[in-house]
């Protein structure tokens, strides 16, 4: 059975006239992209699927989004924007435990990770894509080295720091474990991946 669309769900009153809010119909959409993305993975979203669920008309979603890539990658870079914390606790190391350990948690919800990889997939494969999809990722890319950027103002990184490669460090064991699954994503993990990150950051092997 067809899922109802958004305006049909509870919360979502049927839109019966009078001028609908385009803010709310732009977040309806987005909202139901990602439903989507993280229940059947990028190659089961389409513009039709999402105007059925969010209510919205398909020449509207084509109005705001030139492809199904520019949406899915907007609407999955505000969603994950939201759940990731932007942590200011005061020092890197615990700045980058809670990121890290929030990150982490991708493995307790098995559809994001999936779609994840469907995203991560799809880049390889489809140059359209690769674009919105790097895009999203170094939007992510940022947040850390403003983590870092701020450590080292602080004087606890030195200021030479190769921030890009540092930046790869991070997210380096996430991506790996949640493609391969060789070893599970744990949070619990998330301090002693920093604490031996740092400890590397701060003490460079002698030329």
């Amino acid at each position: 059975m067809a899922r109802p669309a958004a305006s049909e769900r509870p919360g979502h009153p049927r839109r019966t006239g009078g001028r609908i809010r385009s803010q709310d119909a732009h977040d309806d959409v987005l909202r139901a992209a990602v439903e989507i993305l993280e229940e059947v993975g990028y190659g089961g979203v389409t513009i039709e699927g999402v105007a059925a669920r969010s209510g919205v008309a398909k020449s509207t979603i084509y109005r705001w989004w030139t492809s199904k890539a520019a949406l899915v990658m907007d609407a999955y870079g505000k969603i994950v924007a939201g759940r990731m914390p932007r942590p200011d606790t005061g020092t890197v190391a615990d700045d980058l435990t809670d990121f890290v350990a929030e990150l982490y948690r991708v493995a307790d919800y098995p559809l994001r990770g999936k779609a994840l990889r469907g995203l991560m997939a799809e880049a390889q494969l489809d140059p359209a894509f690769e674009e919105s999809f790097r895009s999203w990722v170094q939007s992510r890319r940022d947040v850390v080295a403003g983590l870092l950027i701020r450590g080292i103002d602080r004087g606890e990184l030195d200021a030479d720091l190769d921030l890009d490669h540092a930046v790869d460090l991070v997210f380096g064991p996430f991506w790996y474990r949640l493609l391969v699954g060789h070893v599970a994503l744990d949070a619990a993990q998330a301090r002693g991946h920093v604490d031996r990150l740092l400890q590397g950051l701060r003490h460079p092997p002698e030329q």
